[in-house]
């Protein structure tokens, strides 16, 4: 019984001493908490390859939306569709999107959705899922080259 209150004890004790030194450090003016700062990627394309930080090279990330000047792929026209839901697009507005889509080459297509969504413009949902699958095929080819 003796050595639960010697271990209760030593407990209050080390609760004690962090809120008196906490105390302290607000009275100083410590308020601030400590952060880890992340570490710095290099986006500009020198060596033309990835960084090697992540599992998935955000430089062709079709989520990553980087600090960069919008790159247009002589798709200046659907610049009209900007801020427009995804769910919003009719037939023909759907094949504009994809006339693009195709004309553009394979390993910028990629750079193609990247730019839409810095321009703030949304795919269509009818092309989502065919733009989703040839930029997957797209990049399992250039993973098994």
């Amino acid at each position: 019984m003796e050595s639960l209150y010697l271990f209760i004890a030593i407990i209050a004790f080390f609760v004690i001493a962090l809120s008196f030194s906490n105390f302290l450090q607000r009275r100083k003016g410590n308020t601030t908490e400590r952060e880890t700062p992340a570490p710095p990627i290099d986006l500009s394309n020198n060596n033309g390859g990835c960084c090697g930080a992540h599992e998935i090279c955000e430089k062709d990330s079709l989520i990553a939306t980087f600090v960069e000047p919008v790159e247009y792929f002589d798709d200046e026209e659907l610049d009209k569709y900007r801020n427009r839901d995804s769910d919003r697009y009719n037939e023909q507005e759907v094949n504009e999107f994809r006339d693009v889509f195709y004309s553009v080459l394979d390993e910028e297509k990629p750079h193609w959705i990247r730019s839409l969504q810095m321009r703030e413009i949304a795919l269509p949902d009818q092309l989502k899922d065919e733009v989703l699958m040839i930029v997957n095929d797209l990049r399992a080819e250039k993973m098994h080259a």
